[in-house]
């Protein structure tokens, strides 16, 4: 497991690295448009706390628990390793999920790609079903979590699937991460209150095709 979510990291989020360290570090990605430009389906409040704190915790803790890795393999300590596991998981995972998240909006997302569409009709039979379905299995996800649209490389299908907490997609399921949804309470409490399926159902306002379907035609 800890392989597949370091290489899933490796592949989706760029850490960057200065010339005098030993190791790269990963850093809190810039986002492609301003805090307000999501409005008014999410609140420039919301993003900026759920970038700035959220994201931002996620970041620095990864790199804290890489650094207590890495002294704990060159040590031998095995024990230490493995214990540092959960954390490595849930906040790698967390910096991975929110890295997709940010790219996968935006104020004017455009619509699928001819190759996406088809594939959408293809397995879901409409975009409107693959809308209905991914939003139901969001809205239904137990406590915090993630909703996706991800592809599947065996299959060469696109699939609807949800990961509990911060787990990310492809370590968990093997699916290539498409677009997710974020269900985390911090997403969307302090503008939709409890009643996450008005915010689950909103984002597709938001949603970025064009960076959809680019991640589409690179999975296959």
């Amino acid at each position: 497991m800890l392989q597949v979510a370091s290489r899933s990291l490796a592949k989706l989020v760029a850490p960057v690295s200065g010339a005098a360290a030993v190791r790269s570090k990963h850093t809190l990605p810039d986002l492609p448009y301003d805090y307000a430009d999501l409005e008014p389906v999410i609140s420039h409040e919301i993003m900026q706390l759920h970038h700035q704190k959220h994201h931002a915790t996620y970041v620095n803790n990864l790199n804290q628990i890489e650094e207590k890795l890495h002294e704990a393999v060159s040590k031998g300590n095995v024990k230490e390793a493995i214990a540092l596991q959960p954390a490595l998981k849930f906040n790698g995972g967390g910096h991975i999920n929110h890295s997709i998240f940010w790219t996968n909006l935006a104020k004017d997302g455009g619509e699928p790609s001819a190759e996406l569409l088809s594939a959408i009709k293809r397995d879901f039979g409409s975009l409107d079903n693959l809308q209905k379905k991914l939003s139901t299995a969001t809205v239904a996800v137990q406590g915090s979590g993630w909703g996706w649209l991800g592809y599947c490389p065996n299959g060469k299908i696109l699939k609807v699937a949800t990961c509990a907490n911060q787990d990310p997609l492809e370590a968990t399921t093997g699916l290539v991460p498409l677009f997710g949804i974020d269900v985390w309470e911090h997403a969307y409490y302090l503008q939709y209150k409890n009643v996450r399926p008005d915010y689950v159902n909103a984002i597709w306002k938001i949603a970025n095709w064009k960076n959809i379907s680019e991640r589409f035609a690179k999975a296959q």
